[in-house]
């Protein structure tokens, strides 16, 4: 089921409906193998019926706008696990990957997963649009090497240390953080949120507010991941805004996760 989801969400940018069609078996399959209830079943029909509404409702601005609402709401309550229904896969448990690591786990989420496809049922925009304007190679070169640079800025503040290492569920970890955590982020902060924070505050205003509630949305682990996720926030932004391309976002954001995973303490620096 998992690996069937993953590929639906990689074919969203090149074909929606076949995308949609495998995404609905994965979730047949998830509630005959427990994955999802009825309810949570359910709250998905709704969904696409708001994302389909949407649509039908273009000569009514003030109903689009409801229920474009509506959907918004409901994708940020499976971005936090609020709605009831779904069973994520837990696949490791309090794991320290090193000596310095912190323990963490990994999830495979399926609420979370199925945000980037009510997003673009409502706004294909979501995935792509026209870029802002041309940007050379050197700016591109300067944002990739700012993944790195931030990583190494979180080592001088106190957050990481150095430690490099490869876990067993390296493919495990590829498969959830590119699919059901960097898309699914990426969708609702960038392919949405900054959309349209940039369409009412303009380029460079819609940037940083944007990556201001992405790093606020990382409140839970103190101010640091705040700062440093607001920072990353930038970074993927101006990928969405100078590409126009979702997935380039998208693989500056598992970029930076992965470096992090395979060089830094994951995922913070633990004290003797």
């Amino acid at each position: 089921m998992w690996l069937l989801l993953a590929i639906a969400l990689g074919l969203l940018f090149v074909q929606r409906t076949l995308a949609t069609g495998l995404a609905g078996v994965a979730v047949l399959l998830g509630w005959w193998q427990g994955s999802i209830a009825l309810s949570g079943v359910l709250i998905l029909i709704a969904g696409g019926m708001l994302a389909r509404g949407h649509a039908l409702l273009g000569d009514r601005p003030r109903w689009q706008a409801a229920s474009e609402a509506l959907l918004v709401l409901l994708c940020a309550g499976l971005f936090l696990h609020l709605l009831p229904g779904f069973t994520n896969l837990k696949v490791v448990d309090s794991v320290a990957v090193g000596p310095q690591s912190a323990p963490a786990s990994l999830w495979f989420n399926l609420d979370k997963a199925m945000v980037p496809f009510l997003l673009a049922a409502m706004l294909p925009g979501v995935l792509a649009r026209t870029p802002a304007r041309p940007v050379g190679r050197r700016r591109w070169l300067l944002l990739a090497l700012s993944v790195p640079a931030l990583l190494l800025l979180a080592v001088a503040l106190g957050g990481l240390r150095l430690e490099p290492h490869l876990p067993a569920w390296l493919p495990q970890f590829v498969l959830a953080n590119l699919f059901f955590v960097s898309l699914a982020e990426e969708a609702l902060f960038r392919g949405w949120l900054q959309s349209r924070l940039q369409a009412c505050c303009g380029g460079w205003g819609g940037l940083l507010l944007a990556s201001l509630l992405f790093g606020l949305a990382h409140l839970a682990g103190g101010p640091l991941l705040v700062a440093f996720a607001a920072l990353a926030g930038v970074i993927y932004g101006l990928a969405w805004w100078w590409s126009g391309r979702l997935w380039v976002a998208t693989l500056f954001h598992f970029s930076l996760n992965l470096i992090h995973l395979l060089c830094f303490t994951w995922p913070v620096w633990r004290p003797a």
